[in-house]
């Protein structure tokens, strides 16, 4: 865990760290690796204090490594009860960052029953780095915008790396795409049909893009009936399930590459009452003839500040999100539902006449901790009174 480990940038800039967690490819080996598994990603940073296992195990954070701000992270240790993965057990409790970057790991003694952070992140083989100055990093992400990184080992472990190993992890990141045009939501979510608490009611139908596991939990503890379908599922598929509504769930890269879902989503607006999460939020709204936008460094942590527009409440969101819809594209059949009180994005929009709503940030997340968990009351109340009309 202690072993010398760096994380360089696509712009040069070198990192200094220590290894912990599964071992980073030494520089020689990276022509040798798929970069699309571990150790290379877009590297965001995320302002939480606590949550590092929900935020390691999100299907959103594929493809990104992520930087924590709290400098000592993994004091209390880890347990598979938390993961955020999704409702298929094989991949349920897999780490889906592509890396992790701390300014200090904890090693000492953790409540029994759990397991270090340490030895969770080498179970589910995905590299750290630790010992590294995250405020300057932070600092600059903030200023430079959110960029592409590689977490590995000089060739003789050594303290630095050559002139030799800093070109080829340049060549390797010049080969590494960007998030704008990733297409992720296949590496994540259901692979068939699932089903949980089928005598319950209303009855949702998921589109699984990367679900966290709290969505489902949230639907399921407000007795609620759930068919999870995979991201591929078309219209046809979705109007034979017999559902009251649809709910889109969060997953990770760009929506805007997402030409079938979005076509998908637009067939049946109108035909069903139809909700999103995050990604979710950013299908209807493109499904509806707005655009989505690259932010320059995204919203990550359990801080921000949201204003509902219709009653002017404030409440505190747990957000993950590199994407956001632009402003002066939505149409005007929808009103803006919730407001970032910071950067003033948008988090959030009603259609004005159709039973379609959804939210940017994650009310499933409870940072409040129940600020937002209300939105999945307002989802159900929304498809009763739907079909109560019907």
């Amino acid at each position: 865990m202690h072993d010398r480990c760096f994380l360089v940038l696509d712009d040069g800039s070198v990192y200094r760290g220590k290894s912990f967690g599964y071992q980073a490819p030494r520089a020689g080996e990276l022509d040798t690796i798929d970069l699309n598994e571990k150790s290379a990603g877009e590297v965001v940073f995320n302002t939480g204090m606590t949550g590092y296992c929900e935020i390691l195990t999100d299907p959103s954070y594929t493809g990104q490594i992520v930087v924590m701000t709290y400098p000592m992270i993994g004091n209390y240790g880890t347990d598979d009860g938390w993961s955020e993965g999704g409702p298929e057990p094989a991949g349920r409790c897999m780490i889906k960052a592509a890396g992790f970057v701390t300014r200090e790991v904890y090693e000492g003694p953790i409540p029994r029953g759990r397991i270090s952070l340490d030895q969770f992140m080498k179970r589910h083989r995905t590299p750290g780095i630790w010992d590294v100055d995250t405020r300057a990093l932070t600092l600059r992400i903030r200023n430079g915008g959110s960029t592409n990184g590689l977490i590995l080992r000089a060739n003789d472990g050594g303290s630095s790396l050559s002139g030799g190993e800093l070109e080829a992890c340049m060549r390797a990141l010049a080969q590494f795409p960007r998030m704008v045009g990733r297409n992720l939501i296949g590496n994540v979510g259901v692979t068939g049909q699932v089903r949980q608490n089928p005598e319950g009611s209303p009855h949702f139908l998921l589109i699984d893009c990367g679900i966290k596991a709290n969505i489902i939990r949230e639907l399921v503890d407000r007795g609620c009936k759930l068919t999870i379908l995979p991201s591929g599922a078309g219209s046809a598929e979705i109007m034979a399930a017999g559902a009251d509504a649809l709910l889109l769930s969060n997953g990770p890269g760009d929506p805007a590459v997402l030409e079938s879902l979005v076509a998908t989503v637009r067939s049946v607006i109108g035909e069903m009452p139809v909700y999103g999460v995050c990604l979710g939020h950013q299908l209807i709204s493109l499904a509806l003839g707005a655009r989505t936008m690259k932010m320059k460094f995204g919203h990550h942590g359990v801080n921000h500040p949201v204003r509902d527009e219709f009653t002017g409440r404030v409440f505190v969101t747990s957000q993950n999100h590199g994407f956001a819809v632009e402003q002066g594209s939505l149409p005007g059949t929808v009103d803006v539902w919730f407001r970032n009180a910071n950067d003033k994005s948008i988090e959030g929009i009603r259609h004005k006449t159709l039973p379609v709503m959804c939210a940017q940030f994650h009310p499933e997340a409870a940072p409040g901790p129940r600020d937002s968990s209300w939105i999945f009351d307002e989802f159900i109340e929304s498809a009763r009174g739907y079909n109560n009309k019907e």
